[in-house]
């Protein structure tokens, strides 16, 4: 049985995967989740990886080879039956170990992950995500954010800003992905997506019939390196 989270109404909560990938998105409902507690120990897959910069992709081979201990052989299976459930459905699942994301330096309009914004795509697809260890992605729901270019103030500096024709100050705002980012209201529900729990976002793209979900990367208040499933 699928209910409505009492927290927002734009969150459906659900019990399963095939729930999670059937359920259609419709009406305010952008965002699916299907919330899980997960046994095994993810900071110990964390610390098996050393690199320098900001992130590391690992790959399956990678993850399959890690000398473990029981709990740590338990949370890589749990990632594992994550990755073949979505590459079975026809996803390309990437696992990261993330410290940081490069931010962007835009003097007043920056369009890094950090930024709330939207996903977009020219075929139909929804935005998978687990965040098995670290800090949690934040959701906002749609009435609760304002899309930035709309916001005189910045829309005028983005006006300032351009240097082409007039009539194509609305492509310049889509091809520098400008469109994609929000800001949040006074007051607004900021939503964690919860650890552990896999989510199922609407994306914009052409045949989507609800508005696309609202969402950024958190920033890494915790201080621990976020082990982080996205498709």
């Amino acid at each position: 049985m699928t209910d409505i989270l009492s927290n927002s109404s734009n969150l459906l909560h659900v019990s399963n995967f095939q729930e999670l990938i059937s359920t259609h998105f419709q009406g305010t409902t952008n965002a699916i989740s299907w919330s899980r507690e997960l046994k095994g120990d993810f900071e110990e897959i964390v610390n098996a990886f050393h690199f320098e910069g900001t992130m590391m992709e690992i790959d399956e081979e990678d993850l399959i080879e890690l000398e473990l201990s029981e709990a740590g052989r338990v949370a890589r299976e749990t990632i594992l039956s994550d990755f073949k459930l979505l590459s079975e459905l026809g996803a390309s699942p990437v696992l990261n170990i993330i410290s940081n994301y490069e931010a962007d330096e835009h003097p007043f309009f920056p369009t890094d992950v950090y930024s709330f914004h939207v996903d977009r795509s020219p075929i139909a697809t929804d935005t998978f995500l687990c965040t098995y260890y670290g800090d949690a992605s934040e959701l906002i729901p749609n009435e609760d954010a304002i899309q930035k270019i709309q916001i005189p103030e910045i829309r005028e500096k983005l006006v300032q800003t351009y240097t082409g024709e007039e009539a194509d100050f609305e492509a310049y705002l889509r091809e520098n992905f400008f469109d994609l980012h929000y800001q949040a209201l006074d007051d607004s529900k900021i939503i964690k997506a919860e650890i552990s729990h896999l989510w199922r976002l609407a994306v914009d793209h052409p045949k989507s019939k609800v508005l696309p979900c609202v969402h950024r990367a958190p920033r890494e208040e915790s201080g621990k390196k976020r082990l982080l499933m996205i498709c």
